[in-house]
Order: C-alpha cells, then sequence, then structure tokens
C-alpha cells in the first residue's frame, strides 16, 4: 500500500454546504494555493455535523483541487478519496495527479478529508491509549481480552473528551452526505467520483443514498459491508495470504535461483514458524527474538510476487542464523490524531465475547490456513472488543437502486480488500466488475500495475463506455524482479487505503 504524508494548515472561506445542486458555487469556495502541494488548491467547506440537525452544529470539511488541463474540454469535476479510515484525499490530491493524463486532462480532480481527519476537523484520541490498545489485539488469556476491552473503552472516552460531539458522527453515512453537501458546493449537477479501498464503502453508500446524483462512479478495492460475523472477516481476510504462500512456495521449489530452491520452502517456513512460537527464532545480526506475530507479519511480503527473491533470501539467513536481516521495526506508535477506532467502530459491528471465542476463531484460522495461520488485517476485528461505541451504521448487503451504470475493480490477489469481497459488493449493487488478475491492492491510476484496466476506466469516465461484461485484465508483475533489501517489511499494513 502507498502510504502518503499529511499536509497541514489549509485555510479556507467556510461555507455553507446546502448549496443548491443548480447552483453555480464553484466559485463561492475561497481556493488558495496548498501548503506542499505544488499546482493544486485548497479550501474548506462547512457540513452540519449531525446530518438529522441540519441547522445545528458544523464541522469542516477539508479538499484539494487539481484543475482540469484542458479547461475547454472540462467535463467537470471528479472527486476522490483514498480509504483508510484515516486516509486524506487532501494529500493524495496535494501531492501528486492520482489518475492518468487522459482524465486530469479533462476533469478538476478533487480530493476530500472525511470528517475527522488531517485538514477538516480532528477526531483526536489519546497517544498512548491508542498504541496500548493496538498492542493489546492479540490476547492470550481471559485476562488480556478483559484488558484489551477496558482499554478499548479507555480510548473511546478520551475521543470524546479531546472531540466531544464528533465522535459520534463519524459513521460513512454521514460521510456520503458529505460528499453530496461538496458536489452541490462545487456546482456540479451529478458525481463522478472515484474511491480506493475504505473509500469504495463511501462510494456504495453514496449510490444508496443518493443513486439520482451521479454521472460516473468507480470504487476500486471494495469491501463489503454486508460480513456478518468475525469469522466470516478473519476468514476472508486470511485466505488471499495463505494463497500468496502457495504461490510463493510453488515459484521457489521450481526456480533454481530461488535461495530455498530444493529445500521445500513451506517445510523450511514451517520449521522457523515452530521456532517463533516456541521463542527460540532469532535475528541472526542481533541476537534478539522473532516471535510469531513478527515473522507472521515480515511474511505478509509473500503477497508481492517481485520480492519473492528476496524474501527466500530472508529467509534462508533465518534457517541458518546468519547475515544480516531486515530492520524489525514493529507498528509504529499512533499519532494522536487517530481517526480509525471510532470511524471503523461507528461502521462494524463484530461482537466476540470473550477470550474462548477469540481462541477458537484463531485455531479455526490456523486449521483452515495452516501456512500462514493469520493475516495482520484479523486484528481489525478487535478494534471494537467490548463495544465501545455505538455502531450507528452496521452492516447490510447494499441496496441501490435508480443509478446509472456503476463500475468496480478488484484485484485477484488483494490482501486488503480480497477479491470475494469485491464479488459480492458488485453482485448487490449491480455494478460492472473489472477483474485485475494480479497483486497488490487496487488497480487503477497513474501509477496502477495494468494498462488495461487504466484503459477501460478511462472509457468510463470519460465518455460513459461501460466496460465488457466479465472484464478480466492479465497481472503484470514478474516474480522475483526486484532485489529489495527490505522485502520482510515487518509493518502492519495500515487499515483500507490505496
Amino acid at each position: 500500500m502507498v502510504k502518503r504524508s499529511l499536509i497541514g494548515g489549509v485555510t479556507g472561506v467556510l461555507i455553507a454546504a446546502a448549496v443548491p445542486a443548480t447552483a453555480n458555487a464553484v466559485d463561492s469556495i475561497d481556493w488558495q494555493p496548498c501548503p506542499n502541494g505544488e499546482g493544486a488548491q485548497c479550501a474548506t467547506i462547512e457540513v452540519p455535523l449531525d446530518w438529522s440537525r441540519p441547522d445545528g452544529a458544523k464541522t469542516k470539511i477539508g479538499l484539494a483541487k487539481r484543475p482540469a488541463k484542458d479547461q475547454a474540454n472540462r467535463i467537470g469535476s471528479i472527486l476522490v478519496d483514498p480509504g483508510g479510515p484515516g486516509g486524506s484525499g487532501v494529500s493524495m490530491v496535494a501531492n501528486a495527479d492520482p489518475f492518468t493524463e487522459a482524465v486530469t486532462a479533462r476533469f478538476d480532480v478533487v480530493g476530500f478529508d472525511p470528517r475527522g481527519i488531517n485538514t477538516s476537523e480532528q477526531l483526536l484520541c489519546d497517544e498512548t491509549l491508542s498504541q496500548q490498545a493496538l498492542d493489546a489485539r492479540r490476547p492470550t488469556s481471559q485476562a488480556e481480552f478483559d484488558n484489551l476491552v477496558s482499554l478499548n473503552k479507555q480510548l473511546i472516552d478520551s475521543c470524546r473528551a479531546h472531540s466531544g460531539e464528533l465522535i459520534d458522527h463519524v459513521d460513512n453515512l454521514s460521510t456520503a452526505r458529505d460528499m453530496d453537501a461538496i458536489r452541490a458546493a462545487l456546482g456540479e449537477e451529478k458525481l463522478n467520483y472515484v474511491g480506493y479501498s475504505y473509500g469504495s464503502l463511501m462510494g456504495q453508500q453514496y449510490a444508496e443514498l443518493f443513486p439520482g446524483r451521479i454521472r460516473a462512479m468507480v470504487n476500486d478495492g471494495n469491501m463489503d459491508h454486508s460480513l456478518p460475523t468475525a469469522w466470516d472477516f478473519m476468514r476472508t481476510e486470511t485466505e488471499p495470504v495463505e494463497v500468496a504462500f502457495r504461490e510463493f512456495a510453488k515459484w521457489c521449489d521450481t526456480t533454481e535461483t530461488c535461495a530455498l530452491h530444493g529445500q521445500g520452502t513451506a517445510k523450511v517456513y514451517g520449521k522457523l514458524k515452530g521456532r517463533a512460537k516456541a521463542g527460540t527464532l532469532t535475528n541472526p545480526a542481533t541476537g534478539d527474538p522473532i516471535g510469531f506475530y513478527e515473522l507472521s507479519q515480515r511474511m505478509f511480503s509473500v503477497t508481492r510476487p517481485v520480492v519473492w527473491g528476496s524474501v527466500a533470501t530472508e529467509l534462508k539467513k533465518l534457517q541458518d542464523g546468519t547475515g544480516t536481516t531486515s530492520a524489525a521495526t514493529l507498528e509504529a506508535a499512533a499519532a494522536i490524531k487517530n481517526p480509525y477506532p471510532p470511524i471503523w467502530c461507528s461502521d462494524w459491528r463484530y461482537p466476540v465475547k470473550n477470550f474462548a471465542e477469540y481462541d477458537k476463531l484463531r485455531r479455526k484460522l490456523s486449521a483452515k490456513f495452516p501456512n500462514m495461520e493469520w493475516s495482520p488485517y484479523v486484528d481489525h476485528a478487535l478494534t471494537c472488543a467490548g463495544n465501545p461505541l455505538k455502531t450507528t451504521n452496521p452492516q447490510k448487503p447494499l441496496r441501490i437502486k435508480g443509478a446509472p451504470p456503476l463500475v468496480m475493480v478488484g484485484n485477484v490477489h488483494d490482501p486488503a480488500t480480497v477479491y470475494q469481497w469485491n464479488r459480492t459488493a458488485a453482485k448487490q449493487s449491480g455494478s460492472h466488475l473489472i477483474t485485475y488478475e494480479g497483486w497488490g491492492h487496487t488497480a487503477y491510476g497513474n501509477d496502477g500495475p495494468s494498462p488495461c484496466v487504466n484503459e477501460a476506466v478511462d472509457a468510463y469516465l470519460l465518455d460513459l463506455k461501460v466496460p465488457q461484461k466479465g472484464l478480466s485484465c492479465p497481472a503484470t508483475e514478474t516474480p522475483g524482479s526486484s532485489s529489495s533489501a527490505r522485502a520482510l517489511n515487518p509493518r502492519s499494513p495500515r487499515p483500507y487505503q490505496r
């Protein structure tokens, strides 16, 4: 996943969001040059804090825009969000052109920061509690599970103390209504939107609420907001990592240049995993222990075929006890600007009532996926253990009626928003699914892996040409083509963000 830095200091005249959809309101937004964003313009608008009380308190939403390069043939504005929860559309647009040259020529590209994030009114939480709650999401006893529940509650209480009523209004339905306010403020009769990862949920639920206000919508890397149980979530998130490991092992066992060729890759990893669980696996350069979770986080790199050669080399170093492996920097401490837990808990409820239930789920994962046993994404299921915040937007199947043709993009080997989720969301919404047969998380854009995907999405955005039914684009990755020294990246992947 691409990590994007945040920018701050955006200023602008605050305007009411309830601008009529037919108004020529684009000039009423006070666009100013973005700090550290060459060629981009930034601003803010106001929207109701609580959409059920539109005349009540307001909250601020940050925007960034890159004007269409061919203004004479400009089609309109296209709104974009990179996902998260916590990703910044302002940073995404201020830092670079996210789309192809064909699209940026004809559209003003507008990124937004969902409520609580970056240049919008920020949802602040206690830094220490944020890190403690992250660290506690892998309990090994009922006492540790109880501690997690307590930390989750303390964290949400700290968010409320720092951020007031905002914490009760950060669900995705509120964000979808904010998107319609942005559309109106831009003076657009119809919305053009590209949502990545968690931003796909924003698009899906916008289409439920405002199906008649869409010109074109592309959701790339789709969430499945109908997954009913913690097991469904954990199982679907772990399966692609297990599949990736098997593909890696098959490649290594049949490729003479692989460092583990002839040794049985799965067997080697199984022994290393056993040592990690027993506490006897160490970093050969430092002597520091490498436990199961650190090893598993490192092995998450099997979801990137280009670094399979380096993954095998580092596994051999661990096996032989010699050489220098990648530095082991575990998940970075959460910043005090940590909107993820309240947003996630507003949108998802996966009750896991005690340690016995959690332990049963983890044992089922190990039995079903014996090589990897776990994915870092599994931990998200315990973000809301103990129900510390009301889930105001709980899971349910999509119900979209009256929308124009919609497009979704899904990667077969996506380890985050897994392909099964994309198929389900496309079926429920009636969207035209473009399948990318390759790897990675999301596919469309100026740095995307697939010209085939880009061409199909461009034709849809520019000319409303719907992709052919069942369009499938071939993988472009070459296994083992990178010699990156940091193949085994031990950081946990971020939530659902491009």
